[in-house]
């Protein structure tokens, strides 16, 4: 992992946990060590089963955030039975990406910036290089998508409310 990617414990847990709870999820903190509930990719990587997040103290912020944006954003069939894999299509994940960039902004410890930053740093892939190209230039299919379903406003808002919610 690389050592400039922001991770749970450069932040107060009880605002990543503030904030996770706005969309009625909750985080659980793993002892360091252990195996991740619910992580798909293992290792330090967050894991999500049902309305739960698991994160160790050196799981990526974006990690977290990511797990976050897929429960968000999946349908609420999908939801009901969330482990592990939350599945989904390249559009669905082009919008997680997107989200979880809007959100790292309410994290006061991380920021659009240093977001954008540690998706690069990680390895995600953009076709335009970097994510902070992609956000610009690249990704109004993504902001469309997360519009239609009502998870960001006109002004590019997070409207705090989960797809298919009433």
């Amino acid at each position: 992992m690389s050592p400039a990617v922001r991770v749970c414990g450069d932040v107060a847990i009880a605002e990543l946990a503030t904030l996770l709870a706005r969309y009625g999820l909750t985080l659980v903190s793993v002892v360091s060590g252990e195996n991740i509930p619910g992580s798909f990719w293992r290792d330090s990587e967050a894991g999500l089963i049902g309305a739960t997040v698991y994160a160790h103290s050196d799981t990526p912020l974006h990690s977290v955030l990511h797990e976050t944006c897929h429960y968000v954003c999946m349908d609420s069939i999908r939801r009901r039975v969330l482990h592990t894999n939350a599945g989904g299509d390249h559009a669905e994940e082009n919008a997680v990406c997107y989200l979880q960039i809007l959100l790292a902004e309410h994290l006061p410890a991380l920021g659009r910036e240093r977001m954008l930053a540690d998706m690069d740093a990680w390895g995600y892939s953009f076709r335009l290089g970097s994510a902070q190209r992609w956000f610009e230039e690249d990704a109004a299919d993504a902001r469309d998508w997360l519009h239609c379903e009502q998870l960001i406003d006109a002004e590019n808002n997070v409207t705090w409310r989960v797809r298919g919610a009433n």
